[in-house]
């Protein structure tokens, strides 16, 4: 594929939590390997991050700078290079109908629980936030630790797709 960072891009509903935690994740934990960013498949109303994500993430020492919540058309428009990679984390978004992509990008589901609009019975939103974010850390370390330079296309979308299965 490439030797300049990995162009990873994370896709969900609204793009209020799960999308902007997994895009906080790689670019903090790749080191500059990656570069992640996130959207939502439909119209976003927030103005500015949820408030339950923002203190998630900052708990658990990610840096929150420059999230903001975005449609994938406002993401289109302003990013001038393809994604070499793009996970939907909600079913919404898996089974939106995407642009043929420049670059012809890997892409897999991991499906994610939306702690937006999770029912918390008992539990506390930042525990449901948490749990989200444990999640995706799991899935993106597994994937971070993929040997890319040694993996053909085939390979590497295999290798994506078991993601799901083994790191949710």
């Amino acid at each position: 594929m490439t030797e300049q960072p990995w162009r990873v891009l994370f896709l969900s509903r609204r793009t209020t939590a799960r999308s902007l935690m997994a895009e906080a994740i790689m670019n903090q934990s790749g080191a500059g390997r990656f570069i992640a960013r996130s959207a939502g498949v439909e119209a976003v109303t927030a103005k500015s991050l949820d408030p339950v994500t923002q203190e998630v993430l900052e708990s658990a020492r990610f840096s929150i700078e420059g999230l903001r919540s975005k449609t994938l058309k406002a993401l289109l428009a302003e990013e001038e290079d393809h994604f070499d990679f793009i996970f939907t984390l909600s079913d919404t978004a898996r089974n939106e109908p995407f642009p043929d992509w420049p670059g012809h990008p890997i892409s897999a589901h991991w499906s994610c629980e939306d702690p937006v609009t999770a029912e918390y019975e008992n539990l506390g939103a930042n525990v449901v936030y948490g749990r989200v974010l444990a999640g995706l850390e799991r899935r993106i370390g597994a994937f971070m630790q993929l040997p890319f330079a040694s993996l053909d296309r085939a390979s590497l979308q295999h290798h994506v797709d078991q993601i799901n299965e083994t790191h949710s």
